[in-house]
């Protein structure tokens, strides 16, 4: 099938969060995340030159494509691509089903909750530290980007196959977590120096907004209060969020 002007009217629809969220479809483009996410997400239309699909030949028959569609080119990949450079591949994914988040997983392992991260390359980041680090559920309030845009699909570099995103009444979600006996950690400029504060390799590790923090409604829940130590001269105000969350995480894997 060729790359037609309804196809390309197909794939760039869903950069509309409301497509997304009524057919339950977002587009993955890249060379290898789209391998990457043929492996883990039924894909309702392939899109790729035909090099790419004679190199990826095996995955393609064993995944699970409803349509395949031969670009001629990269420069034909530009008609539906985003990027500025367009790949080689792309897809429309099926968004993944999982379990709603267990409650009681806050207990037993290390869980990051994310409150109103609004940009979607730093929400992508830190789904992507998160695989890193193996951080396998990610709370997200109802304030932040969604995982499943374009721009936050592109910075998890494919990091979606093993980390589940919940959207969540964060305030309620992280409640219930304490009542089940869970640890609520949060970053705070307040807080005491997170390299010589006792942790714990379970709980909830609290990030906040770029601007604001974490705000007051969240922060009530938090049982922990950290900081990351500024060794500079003063002329950061502060840590990018998904810079913070990396940094905070290697500390808990580090000494758990």
């Amino acid at each position: 099938m060729t790359l037609s002007k309804n196809k390309i009217k197909y794939v760039n629809s869903f950069s509309l969060k409301k497509n997304r969220d009524t057919y339950g479809l977002f587009v993955a483009e890249g060379d290898k995340i789209t391998a990457d996410f043929l492996h883990f997400c039924r894909c309702e239309c392939l899109i790729a030159t035909g090099e790419w699909l004679s190199a990826h030949a095996t995955l393609v028959a064993s995944a699970a494509v409803d349509d395949v569609v031969a670009a001629d080119s990269r420069e034909e990949m530009g008609r539906v691509s985003q990027l500025t450079s367009p790949p080689s591949a792309l897809g429309v994914f099926r968004k993944p089903e999982y379990e709603p988040f267990g409650l009681a997983g806050a207990r037993t392992s290390l869980i990051l909750a994310l409150d109103s991260v609004q940009d979607p390359g730093n929400l992508g980041t830190i789904v992507r530290t998160a695989a890193w680090f193996g951080v396998a559920d990610v709370l997200c309030s109802h304030g932040c980007a969604d995982i499943y845009g374009p721009k936050a699909v592109q910075a998890t570099m494919g990091a979606l196959a093993s980390v589940r995103v919940h959207y969540v009444d964060l305030p309620h979600t992280l409640r219930q977590c304490r009542l089940f006996g869970a640890e609520i950690y949060g970053t705070f400029l307040d807080g005491l120096d997170i390299y010589t504060e006792r942790i714990a390799p379970r709980g909830v590790i609290v990030m906040g907004n770029e601007g604001g923090g974490i705000s007051d409604a969240v922060a009530a829940h938090v049982t922990r209060r950290l900081l990351i130590p500024q060794f500079g001269d003063g002329a950061a105000e502060s840590l990018n969020v998904s810079v913070a969350t990396a940094v905070v995480c290697s500390e808990f894997r580090r000494r758990g």
